[in-house]
């Protein structure tokens, strides 16, 4: 029996991409490392800036340039870099083999063209099957994702759809082609909790129909928790803790991590004033300090420590931890260990 472990469907290495501002480069992805098995969902979670989207869109090569530019780094997917493809090799991809779901589905989509045009699009361009068998196939897609009359509502235009239908438009054209990974960015953001849960039942059904890969960028910790086999926690454009979801939220050791459980609402005491973390993200213009956390964190520490770089450490199989004197308690047994 081969017990050799499989290659990742996708593995990114020491992605890193700035943009040129009037201020100076935003350093907006820092040396972002991960790696994805086919049929696994990841996690992507954070505040608003810390580069969850832009670490995705640089991955696909969608960051515009310029203003921005990849500095460095790899995408391997299925053992092929996306960053050094041509753009005629990685529109193959695009759409077919990764598709996305981006987070403003009213700028996502064409003002001008039906939502039919839009919709088997992705089957034409990639000869998946003849225009009838599409207008089928999207059919019963707007079916799944919960639009009501379908066959009536497939030739409107998108500014006759209300945001949370939309949203379920721009998820059809992500899913009918049967990718082999989704990057869904904040997919359910205006959809009710009832339809949430239907859309991530439908994502999770297909992942184990045909074995597709999804990353998920959210701010609900509540969706990652029962939703996602691992998760990534990034702060000022780096990965600050990567574990699995028992890791993050049963054994959280990054300050910053703990600091976003504790903001969750559902969790603190009724009456009481609800928990904010203090301060506000860091500008990433400049030179980056050793921990960009420091400033935010409730932990005790000296000018001295706040001047140690940080390191990113495995502190058990899989839970990987970026450990400063500023954001792990007992930060000497992790780097002595």
């Amino acid at each position: 029996m081969d017990n050799t472990p499989a290659s990742p469907l996708l593995e990114v290495r020491d992605l890193t991409t700035y943009f040129d501002t009037r201020l100076g480069t935003v350093r907006a992805v820092d040396g972002v490392s991960f790696s994805l098995q086919k049929g696994q969902t990841l996690g992507i979670v954070g505040e608003s800036g810390s580069g969850k989207s832009v670490t995705c869109y640089s991955m696909m090569k969608l960051v515009p340039m310029p203003p921005g530019r990849i500095v460095r780094g790899e995408a391997l997917f299925q053992g092929r870099d996306l960053l050094t493809m041509k753009d005629r090799e990685i529109n193959s991809i695009r759409g077919r083999k990764v598709s996305m779901i981006f987070q403003d589905p009213m700028t996502s989509l064409n003002p001008y063209l039906r939502i039919e045009t839009q919709l088997i699009e992705p089957l034409l361009i990639h000869r998946i099957c003849g225009r009838d068998e599409a207008r089928k196939k999207a059919l019963e897609m707007m079916d799944a994702v919960g639009i009501p009359d379908a066959r009536n509502r497939i030739r409107l235009h998108p500014h006759e759809f209300s945001g949370g239908m939309r949203q379920r438009v721009m998820i059809a054209m992500a899913l009918i082609a049967r990718p082999d990974l989704l990057i869904a960015d904040e997919p359910t953001t205006a959809l009710d909790v009832t339809v949430q849960a239907q859309i991530l039942e439908l994502i999770k059904a297909m992942q184990r129909e045909i074995g597709m890969a999804v990353i998920l960028i959210t701010h609900d910790l509540g969706v990652v928790s029962g939703f996602c086999d691992r998760i990534n926690v990034m702060y000022a454009g780096q990965v600050v803790e990567s574990g699995t979801a028992d890791d993050i939220f049963y054994d959280a050791r990054h300050a910053y991590t703990r600091a976003l459980k504790k903001s969750i609402p559902s969790t603190q005491e009724k009456g009481k004033r609800l928990y904010t973390i203090p301060g506000a993200p860091p500008r990433l213009v400049g030179e980056r300090p050793p921990c960009a956390f420091a400033p935010r964190s409730d932990l005790s520490f000296s000018d001295e420590e706040a001047a140690m770089e940080s390191r990113f450490v495995e502190v058990s199989p899989g839970h990987w931890v970026e450990v400063h004197p500023s954001t792990v308690e007992n930060y000497r047994d992790y780097l002595t260990a």
